[in-house]
């Protein structure tokens, strides 16, 4: 649906990404507990992988939904929230290389 294809990932304590449960990508993507518009242009797709829109900032995405994840007490304290543009997504394609 949106164009750019995120990728969230939590970071163990020895540094081993894991795709985040669609459950909780969803329950950050449902809540309104910033009443925050920008990032109303999200939808889950998977575990791990979060669609959005060109407006929502990965800069001010990331913090918010670690926050989130660690008020929900889906993070433990020695782990991180990694959240990145799929190399694959449209957002990321260079448009004055496509022919």
């Amino acid at each position: 649906m949106f164009v750019r294809r995120l990728s969230i990932q939590r970071i163990d304590s020895s540094g081993s990404p894991h795709p985040c449960p669609i459950g909780w990508i969803d329950n950050f993507a449902m809540r309104n507990f910033t009443n925050d518009a920008v990032f109303d242009d999200t939808l889950p797709a998977a575990d791990g992988l979060l669609e959005a829109g060109h407006r929502v900032p990965l800069d001010r995405l990331q913090p918010a939904m670690e926050d989130w994840f660690r008020r929900k007490g889906y993070l433990k304290p020695d782990e991180r929230l990694e959240v990145s543009e799929n190399a694959g997504s449209p957002g990321n394609i260079d448009c004055d290389k496509v022919h």
